[in-house]
């Protein structure tokens, strides 16, 4: 299948200000059920100090796209073809030791669930000061100082005695906030962010996208978000892709893809979203019919064609391509 063209939105930007450029990246598991494609042909660019957002349903392959970023693919997972070149170099190609490298320094990682992210038995200190302590190059001392900074910046009152703290004795908010603080330790150019304020309530969810953009325009970094939430992704996000059984099917940016959605999928997401009507009176939740495809053998074609109320007979065969009618906004449909 011919893999998707890069993200309309960063061909407007120039080409020195892009950070990170994923090109034609395909991700697959084999699997007894077959091979499947969990990332297949995407494209999209990140540049310095803007924020591009990844959405789609569960399962779309957002996570996998993230990880594959930095080499992190669970086995039996592989990157089948495709280049993710950070800041002009190509780090599928990159030997081990160079990734690991590159993680934690000059990329750092927020993990979508926070007290899976922290080690249960190493205090908070200790995971900060060893992560800044191998990937800054500080001493002990000023690792432990440096800790308390962290915990400063991220909000954390008290950072002196938390720094004592277990993941266990700290709420999921206070645990977001230390992630955040050992992703941001060694000041990293591109920060990714895999469901940053999910199973967070909204004043928390506020504070941590707050946080966030505070710290992407102070430090001027680059940042990759997956979300399922469309209200996150218009909070947080300069541009979006949306995702769909390991294809991009939208993208531009994110005032024109949620504004003058394209394709019916993200149609159909932006009608899920729970709103009242100007009485006051909340309508009725929409929701998707039917459920993702069995990506083992993916047949060719539109993938969201068997769930699409447009959807014809010419959709079974056609390429999954963003068009390039628009620079700053493109769909895989061409017939909405």
């Amino acid at each position: 299948m011919t893999g998707q063209q890069a993200m309309p939105s960063a061909s407007s930007t120039p080409e020195t200000a892009v950070l990170l450029d994923v090109r034609d990246l395909t991700v697959a598991f084999r699997t007894s059920r077959g091979t499947i494609r969990a990332a297949n042909g995407v494209s999209f660019a990140v540049a310095r100090g803007h924020t591009l957002g990844l959405v789609g349903e569960s399962g779309s392959g957002k996570s996998v796209t993230l990880r594959a970023v930095i080499g992190l693919v669970p086995p039996p997972g592989q990157i089948l073809r495709g280049e993710v070149r950070f800041d002009g170099r190509d780090l599928v190609q990159a030997p081990r030791e160079v990734l690991q490298g590159v993680r934690g320094r000059d990329i750092g990682m927020i993990f979508q669930d926070p007290m899976g992210g922290l080690t249960p038995v190493l205090s908070v200190g200790s995971q900060l000061t060893e992560v800044l302590r191998v990937k800054s190059g500080l001493s002990s001392r000023a690792a432990a100082s440096r800790a308390e900074e962290l915990l400063h910046r991220v909000g954390i009152r008290s950072a002196h005695d938390r720094l004592r703290a277990y993941p266990h004795q700290l709420s999921g908010g206070m645990a977001q906030r230390i992630m955040i603080a050992l992703a941001i330790a060694a000041n990293p150019r591109l920060l990714l962010a895999d469901e940053p304020t999910t199973a967070l309530d909204v004043s928390v969810q506020d504070q941590v996208l707050s946080l966030l953009e505070d710290l992407r325009l102070e430090f001027d970094m680059g940042m990759l978000i997956v979300s399922h939430d469309l209200g996150v992704i218009a909070r947080a996000c300069d541009e979006v892709a949306v995702i769909y059984a390991g294809h991009v099917l939208e993208s531009g940016s994110v005032t024109e893809v949620l504004r003058h959605s394209r394709h019916p999928y993200t149609r159909m997401l932006l009608a899920t979203i729970p709103s009242l009507r100007t009485s006051g009176v909340r309508e009725p939740l929409v929701t998707i019919a039917g459920q993702l495809p069995e990506l083992a053998g993916l047949p060719p074609g539109c993938p969201f064609a068997p769930r699409c109320g447009f959807a014809r007979t010419e959709c079974a065969a056609i390429p999954v391509v963003l068009d390039a009618s628009s620079r700053a906004h493109g769909s895989a449909c061409p017939f909405v």
